[in-house]
């Protein structure tokens, strides 16, 4: 790749905005200076913005390119692809693929594909078929049956950088209204039915059953390979306590403000999603990121399940609760890096990989270069 130089560019740092360039040397950083470099062969970028490339704890995409349409199952291969070059697109130069081990339902589309997913993404990162860094976010959904012999031969990829703890049983946490329950899984609402009743009796004797035994072989196999827990869906201050007994780090879309000060007070990182922000609230009811982030209860921005929400976050949080750029870049680059104990991106610095977005418009609004290790993989 050799030396590149990239001048003339708003460069958005930790703490300020400065008019300068940076000195790429193959997949690093070599040196940022603030001015005008003025050297032969420098490329002149306009004055448009530079960002770190961002960084994804928990990108849910790959599976609507697996699932298409319902009941319709896309080849996992060309899936991965697709996936990779969207979240390229949007920004994200690492992220961590969200797979859910186990589900609602034994017989999900989410069960059904993942063996299909994880072997898909392996090969392509083998083959070096994609562009963004890739890792794996594996969810334990604890209340469902086959769990255990699910996870714990994906535990075993290199790739896995993090592990959550999920429990989507009906009338608690996201759920806890039934009603907005059935209709995000298209069930029978009317109550005269009683169909909603017997399910809720039904998942419950099944988390009961199972969720904690399952609990405790989870947290044995994740602090044996030391990865990083997470929970997901807080809603009560005891669910942060049981979080921080089980040894989580990461407070991942809180569903009350109560729980978010809880994880807060607590030290845990606070992830809210990006869609929630940009939308104005939350598609299931429950706190909206706007509100964490007024309570500086949010450390981190995800995409979850629109890979192109992240930029748009940020001129929210800019507009909205006047947050400087910095600031607000951080939740999409560097906090999410250190919540993974990546040491080596998420800001734009001498010696760090070379992961960078050029980004036109005012405010900035959209990505028009990314290079990912100092190759340049988007460009107008």
């Amino acid at each position: 790749m050799g030396e590149r130089i990239l001048d003339n560019l708003k460069l958005v740092l930790a703490e300020e905005v400065v008019h300068g360039h940076v000195v790429l040397d193959g997949p690093r950083i070599r040196a940022v200076g603030q001015g005008r470099v003025g050297l032969p062969g420098a490329e002149d970028c306009g004055g448009d913005w530079l960002l770190p490339g961002f960084v994804e704890l928990h990108t849910d995409n790959l599976e609507k390119h697996l699932v298409p349409r319902p009941g319709v199952a896309f080849p996992a291969a060309a899936a991965v692809q697709a996936h990779d070059a969207q979240l390229l697109a949007a920004g994200i130069t690492t992220a961590c693929d969200a797979l859910a081990v186990g589900d609602v339902e034994a017989d999900s589309v989410r069960v059904r594909s993942l063996q299909a997913a994880h072997a898909a993404l392996a090969e392509a990162r083998r083959s070096g078929g994609l562009r963004s860094d890739h890792y794996l976010h594996l969810r334990a959904e604890l209340p469902y049956p086959g769990l255990l012999p699910l996870l714990e031969p994906l535990l075993d990829d290199p790739a896995v950088r993090l592990v959550s703890l999920t429990d989507h049983t009906p009338g608690q946490r996201q759920f806890r209204n039934l009603q907005r329950y059935a209709a995000y899984y298209g069930l029978p609402a009317d109550p005269r039915t009683g169909y909603l009743d017997d399910l809720l009796q039904a998942r419950r004797e099944q988390q009961a059953r199972f969720r904690p035994t399952h609990l405790q072989q989870v947290l044995r196999w994740v602090r044996e390979r030391g990865l990083c827990l997470a929970s997901h869906d807080d809603t009560l201050a005891s669910d942060v306590d049981e979080a921080l007994a089980c040894g989580a780090c990461i407070c991942e879309f809180p569903t009350t403000l109560q729980a978010a000060a809880a994880a807060r007070g607590a030290g845990l990182t606070i992830v809210a999603g990006a869609p929630n922000l940009v939308l104005g609230g939350s598609h299931s009811g429950n706190v909206a990121a706007l509100d964490l982030a007024r309570a500086d209860c949010l450390d981190v921005l995800s995409s979850d399940y629109v890979p192109a929400s992240l930029l748009p976050a940020l001129g929210v949080l800019c507009a909205q609760l006047g947050w400087s750029l910095p600031r607000a870049v951080a939740t999409v680059s560097h906090a999410p890096a250190q919540a993974l104990g990546l040491q080596d991106r998420g800001r734009i610095g001498d010696g760090l990989r070379a992961d960078l977005l050029r980004v036109r418009g005012s405010i900035p609004d959209y990505v028009a270069e990314v290079w990912v290790g100092g190759r340049r993989l988007l460009a107008q």
